[in-house]
């Protein structure tokens, strides 16, 4: 089987029909995005991506990526396929690198061909590196056969990237940082079945000046403050997880907006500073509060690695929110979202009309 560079829906009968040769499995699966409520920033152990804190997440519906991976005995080297593109060696290495701690565990010599989906607006300005190695564990996990649990498969998913362990769960997810490799691991806190949603506004969708894992790995390093965030932000995870119990929106809201805040401190406090921040994002921030002081709507921010800005709402109210949003900001930088599903397997026939709608919409783009 060789590699394909997938440029029109028409090419989807042909690679599925060659997961009926012999020699080689299938595996296919979505993951949906999610945005910290209390932040993962910082590693305590750069290979084995293992945080300095635990954080808590929402799983966000409105975001995903859709993978399939296929196992194959006739391939000599993997292949990557995003969004209907060949990938680069540089890419490609970054998947088989991912691909290998399954093999090394589970003695699988075969080489895969990967394909993905990225479901995320340009617009949103969001990093998809959690749906997108979330999906590719279940998809992996799939075509190998295997039945691991979700916290077990979380610490595979991990180590292609952090956030992605939380993206396995629905709602609300924990990943705890535990005390080494097996027991850094997501767990479910609440389905978020009840009155949450999420807006995302776009500040800036260009490429950072700054990577997440540069800055993050600078704070560390050189921020007088770092160890109070760390400290602080274990007390945050307490408080908001009594607080989601509770489905005390207000006090949720408070402590995500205050945890997200002292996290872009560690950075200024950096030597030498640096900041994500934007004047708009200044401006939205100001806002943000502004409505809520005024109008009474429960609006709370949050900001991660970058100047775009995600607002923490009530569903009930979130057409409202948008409506006074859209008075300073152009509609289409103003995505919503309600609470997103746990990752999950895909069908043939899911993963074909996946596909059918990805292009469509690119076509109309």
């Amino acid at each position: 089987m060789t590699a394909l560079k997938m440029n029109n829906p028409n090419q989807f009968g042909e690679l599925l029909h060659q997961t009926d040769l012999k020699g080689a499995t299938v595996g296919r699966a979505r993951a949906h995005t999610n945005i910290a409520l209390i932040k993962y920033w910082g590693k305590r152990d750069k290979s084995l991506f293992l945080p300095m804190n635990s954080s808590l997440s929402l799983t966000l519906d409105a975001f995903y990526t859709d993978t399939q991976v296929i196992f194959d005995e006739n391939l000599t080297e993997d292949c990557f396929v995003l969004n209907g593109l060949t990938q680069s060696e540089t890419e490609t290495a970054k998947i088989s690198r991912f691909l290998d701690l399954f093999r090394q565990d589970f003695k699988e010599n075969r080489k895969a061909h990967v394909m993905s989906y990225n479901f995320v607006p340009t617009a949103a300005g969001l990093a998809s590196s959690a749906s997108a190695f979330a999906a590719l564990a279940m998809a992996t996990q799939e075509a190998l056969g295997l039945e691991l649990d979700r916290e077990t498969l979380s610490t595979y998913a991990r180590q292609g990237s952090g956030s992605s362990t939380r993206s396995l769960f629905g709602g609300f997810v924990e990943w705890d940082m535990g005390t080494n490799s097996s027991d850094s691991v997501a767990r479910p806190v609440d389905d978020a079945d009840w009155d949450v949603a999420m807006i995302v506004l776009a500040i800036n969708t260009q490429q950072k000046k700054v990577s997440s894992r540069v800055g993050m790995e600078h704070t560390v390093a050189t921020s007088p403050f770092y160890p109070a965030w760390v400290e602080t932000s274990k007390q945050d995870l307490a408080a908001i997880k009594k607080a989601i119990a509770q489905r005390d929106f207000t006090k949720m809201g408070a402590i995500t907006e205050h945890n997200g805040m002292k996290m872009h401190a560690t950075m200024l406090s950096a030597n030498p500073p640096f900041t994500y921040w934007e004047p708009e994002s200044v401006r939205v921030q100001n806002l943000v509060r502004q409505v809520r002081e005024k109008t009474g709507l429960l609006a709370y921010m949050t900001m991660d690695a970058g100047p775009n800005i995600k607002i923490l709402c009530r569903a009930s109210e979130m057409n409202q929110l948008v409506a006074v949003l859209a008075q300073d900001f152009p509609r289409e930088k103003i995505i919503t979202s309600l609470p997103g599903r746990a990752a999950h397997h895909l069908t043939a026939e899911d993963w074909q009309a996946s596909q059918m709608v990805f292009y469509e919409q690119s076509n109309k783009n």
